[in-house]
């Protein structure tokens, strides 16, 4: 009985029963049959995200590591190579500080026997004094000391340039003087390589002096140099020393020339052309310069162009491979056997004349152009040659064009509207040819403010129905009227002026305006309309975001130009390719170039004693474009810069004259221009100039009268934009006369009619901040209605601002005179003493 009653007792659902749906996998398999079908096996997707995102860190961190690893393999691989025997000798630049230092005394400790090195006095720079060539084979180190005259700005830059180490000599108590001080702010300026300080004449002074100027010397160059360390230049043991720190000091990278093969000339000669091609005519004036060196920097190509600093670019024929003159011997010679100049021609076409081997010649296929302009071609702005269609319908207005009688000084679109005679005669026909005049002369009045063109319109239409008796006395009368035209209201509000009082307040307005000094306003001229002094001008209504067209009404020197449609683009691809070549002649190879279609002056220069300093440019530096460049007035100048004034650019490796103008450095479309070199921000300088990839210090100097060059202006070049839009703002001011609630009459912005109608769309501003705009002329002599946001006070002016693009003055000349030596100015007294006897 018991188990039936269980039996009996079983629940069953009823008709309320919940009932779930079943879970609609589709078409994509369970996470069991996954499993079983990998058999253990876990695939990559399968893992989490955690995972995941714990994988891809270590794969960034082992990334950057052997980026960081390469990078720094590689920067000791270019340590190690410099001055050694696989890469070129250690250039080191010795520079005097102070009028009172001896740079000779330290290259002649340097030439002590007790160093152990071999001193080759000639595999220096000719011509150069105090250069000569070390090989301390001790250190397995070869050095290039150079001493440039420091007196010749010119030529101490040059050298800094390409200098793999500076030795600046201090005076003992002084440090450097105000020269110095002028020499280090340009040469900070450019770009300061490796250096090290050397103090001379410690050892004159007492024994217990000696800690104490070297003390105060420290603490003086802290200002230039917060880490540098001072070495003595008294003893042979000083001397190596400072031969160790040259050595083995971390190496600073300039942008403008690591990216660059360069080199500086140590032996030189030329060939004229004439004596060349062994015809016996005449010279030409231009010839072969070869010049011998090592090659530093990147790789040299002899199908790239190569610039002489100061003289200009030039093409290669052709690279020589002499032997080495400074190498390094650590024992006794062996019998020649393959060695490095053999390994310079492996895998060249190389020629072996005597002991020069020809490297690689240059095929004039992939050589490079000279072409600096784009060519111009005068007829690309023209329009096209008419149809034959346009030249009937031409020739059809000349036949049917009709000769008429017009007022003095009337225009060709107001001829247009003048009805001759026979016309006349037609409207005389027409029984509505009253009603038409009385037409017009409502008109007139309903539209007073539509300029001259209406009224005179209508008073010729009026002028031609009177008799002809009466014809040359209203011919008179037109002429005596002026094209605006006087009509009821204006002359009934001209009665009220008086022009002579109107007259002397203009010349107290602007009296007390000039006190003011601001810097856009312009005065209107009274002889001269304003719509035709300020015709190039035109309104905006928002600096910032009213469009301006960049290839609006282009100059025609920007025909003459290049433009990259990507610049910055560009700029990494030629870099990136530039760093990646392994052709030519390798860094380190003591190498002859043989430049062709050179003129005399740039041996005259060689053999005078300045450096011959050789660059080779990158594809597309030759051509002429818009070079921007930002820089900061040097705290020495003092003297305001104009824009457009000629100053001297030192740009990179470059050196030229130009005209530029300057513009605000913002981020916007369209900036202003400045009249002025501004001492408290930075400033764009915008200059027709051949085209430099940054990165390149720039240093720019304004020449005197004398032939002294100052040092105005310092900083980096920004890019080449041709497009970047530099408008010229000027500001015409007026005078509240009567102040309503909302609106105001102003005087003295204008000073005719024409000129209020001709202005009306351009938006109004005060200087205490109401905007507003022209409503309406009053008068003929330049009064008008303006509406404004708000009540002005009496004390306010009323401004418009006018715009126009302007551009750089195509003045460039790569070739600049060498600058007097550098005079300080002395400051007069504050007190004098007068003998009144």
């Amino acid at each position: 009985m018991a188990a039936a009653d269980e039996q009996q007792q079983v629940h069953r659902p009823g008709a309320y029963k919940q009932k779930n749906k079943q879970h609609k996998h589709g078409k994509h398999r369970t996470k069991g049959e996954i499993g079983r079908e990998n058999k253990g096996r876990v695939a990559v997707m399968a893992l989490t995200k955690k995972q995941r995102r714990v994988i891809r860190k270590m794969d960034r961190r082992n990334k950057a590591n052997q980026l960081r690893r390469n990078k720094k393999d590689s920067v000791l691989t270019e340590k190690r190579k410099l001055g050694s025997r696989d890469g070129p000798p250690h250039l080191v630049a010795v520079i005097a500080l102070h009028a009172r230092v001896d740079p000779g005394a330290v290259t002649k400790i340097l030439r002590g026997e007790g160093l152990d090195g071999v001193v080759h006095e000639d595999q220096g720079v000719t011509g150069a004094k105090n250069s000569f060539g070390l090989v301390l084979p001790r250190f397995k180190q070869r050095f290039t000391f150079y001493t440039p005259d420091t007196a010749d700005m010119h030529s101490l830059l040059d050298v800094a340039k390409i200098a793999d180490s500076l030795v600046f000599v201090l005076e003992s108590t002084e440090g450097w003087d105000s020269y110095g001080d002028y020499c280090l702010s340009s040469l900070f300026a450019q770009g300061l390589p490796s250096h090290a300080l050397v103090c001379q004449g410690v050892a004159d002074l007492a024994v217990k002096k000696r800690t104490e100027s070297r003390r105060a010397l420290s603490r003086l160059v802290e200002s230039r140099f917060p880490e540098s360390r001072l070495f003595p230049a008294d003893s042979e043991q000083d001397a190596t020393l400072l031969l160790r720190h040259l050595s083995a000091q971390k190496q600073r990278r300039l942008g403008f020339r690591s990216r660059r093969s360069y080199l500086l000339a140590q032996r030189a000669t030329y060939i004229p052309n004439s004596s060349q091609n062994g015809t016996g005519g005449p010279a030409t004036g231009l010839g072969t310069l070869c010049v011998s060196g090592y090659v530093r920097g990147c790789p040299l190509q002899v199908n790239r162009l190569v610039h002489i600093t100061g003289h200009g670019d030039f093409q290669l024929s052709q690279i020589d491979a002499p032997v080495d003159p400074l190498p390094i011997v650590t024992a006794a010679p062996r019998p020649a056997k393959p060695g490095r100049d053999v390994e310079m021609t492996d895998g060249g076409d190389g020629d072996v004349n005597g002991d020069v081997r020809v490297l690689m010649k240059a095929d004039p296929e992939k050589r490079e152009s000279l072409q600096a302009e784009a060519e111009v071609d005068p007829m690309d702005g023209e329009q096209t040659w008419p149809t034959e269609a346009e030249l009937e319908e031409a020739e059809d207005g000349i036949k049917n064009r009709r000769v008429m009688k017009v007022p003095k000084g009337t225009s060709d679109y107001q001829a247009i509207w003048i009805k001759d005679d026979a016309e006349e005669e037609e409207d005389d026909d027409d029984d509505d040819d009253v009603d038409s005049c009385d037409d017009d002369e409502d008109g007139m009045m309903d539209d007073e403010m539509d300029g001259d063109n209406e009224s005179q319109d209508a008073g010729s239409e009026c002028a031609s129905e009177g008799d002809d008796d009466d014809v040359e006395e209203e011919e008179e009368e037109e002429e005596e009227i002026s094209s605006s035209g006087q009509t009821g209201g204006d002359q009934k509000y001209d009665k009220e002026i008086d022009e002579a009082e109107e007259g002397e307040g203009l010349r107290r307005y602007r009296e007390a305006r000039a006190n003011e000094m601001f810097p856009d306003e312009v005065d209107t001229p009274l002889d001269v309309p304003a719509k035709t002094r300020f015709q190039r001008y035109r309104g905006l209504k928002s600096f910032r975001s009213s469009p301006w067209d960049p290839l609006e009404n282009l100059p025609p020197n920007y025909s003459r130009i290049y433009q990259f449609q990507n610049f910055e683009r560009m700029r990494r691809r030629i870099l990136a390719d530039a760093a990646r070549e392994e052709e030519g002649a390798m860094v380190g190879w003591y190498v002859t170039l043989h430049i062709v279609d050179v003129p005399p002056s740039v041996m005259e220069s060689f053999l005078s004693g300045k450096p011959l300093v050789m660059v080779s440019l990158l594809p597309h530096e030759q051509k002429m474009s818009v070079m921007q460049m930002l820089v900061r007035q040097h705290p020495s100048n003092t003297e305001p810069i104009k824009s457009k004034e000629e100053l001297v650019f030192q740009c990179g490796f470059r050196r030229f004259r130009a005209s530029a103008i300057f513009s605000q450095h913002t981020s916007a479309d369209k900036h202003k221009l400045e009249r002025f070199l501004r001492p408290d921000a930075p400033t764009v300088m915008s200059v027709y100039a051949p085209i430099t990839f940054p990165t390149a210090g720039v240093l720019v100097f304004k020449q005197r009268d004398n032939g002294m060059q100052d040092l105005v202006a310092t900083g980096t070049l920004l890019s080449c934009d041709p497009r970047r839009v530099v408008l010229k703002r000027i500001v015409l001011s007026g005078h509240p006369f009567k102040i309503n609630r909302r609106s105001a009459v102003v005087r003295y912005m204008f000073f005719n009619r024409d000129d209020i109608l001709w202005f009306k769309p351009v938006e109004l501003r005060t200087k205490w901040g109401r905007r507003g705009h022209i409503k309406e002329a009053l008068g003929t002599h330049g009064h008008m209605k303006c509406v404004f946001d708000s009540q002005m006070p009496s004390q306010d002016t009323v401004l418009m601002n006018l715009y126009k693009r302007v551009y750089p003055r195509w003045t460039y000349d790569p070739y600049v005179p060498a600058p007097l030596p550098w005079v300080k100015r002395e400051e007069p007294p504050a007190f004098c003493d007068i003998d009144m006897d």
